[in-house]
């Protein structure tokens, strides 16, 4: 059985290839107990592409549109380790990845029977004269580490006397 590392052809390599890419500003290493279990929920379950990987080493660099991210499997290769790494993981971070569409990993979430931490929910936020809109909805990786799903429904005027939220939560 082929390792879930592997990368096929249509995960390409766009990101080496682009001669106009720049490097994001920021992005997050997870480390995880089991790579395979990841990559399971982040490409097969969230859409997420895996860029490169060194199977070897529990490693996988992931991206989905613009947010990227690294998988490191705790023992394999090296474990940035600062402090015991004790299961749930994800405890006080909560990594926000911004779609243009909800539908598609929706659909694989609830067909694979992947809990929900947070349904599916729209809200608008307070921006100025204007409320901004999202579709969203948050779940947690197999180590705990929390996800938020959200798709832009853009804004509109605020109503006059509407109460709004102040900041995103």
């Amino acid at each position: 059985m082929k390792s879930s590392l592997h990368l096929d052809s249509r995960e390409a390599l766009p990101w080496f290839s682009d001669a106009t890419h720049s490097d994001p500003a920021l992005v997050p290493e997870l480390a995880v107990t089991d790579c395979e279990a990841s990559l399971i929920f982040w490409r097969d379950h969230l859409g997420f592409l895996v860029l490169y990987a060194r199977p070897a080493e529990g490693f996988a660099y992931l991206t989905l549109g613009t947010a990227h991210l690294m998988l490191d499997q705790i023992g394999l290769g090296r474990t940035w380790e600062v402090a015991p790494l004790t299961p749930s993981l994800g405890r006080g971070i909560n990594l926000q990845v911004s779609v243009p569409d909800l539908d598609a990993p929706l659909e694989r979430l609830t067909a694979s029977g992947w809990p929900f931490f947070m349904a599916p929910e729209e809200k608008w936020y307070h921006a100025g004269d204007q409320e901004a809109g999202v579709h969203q909805f948050l779940v947690q990786d197999p180590d705990g580490y929390l996800v938020r799903m959200q798709s832009s429904l853009g804004r509109r005027p605020v109503s006059p006397g509407q109460h709004l939220e102040q900041e995103p939560s």
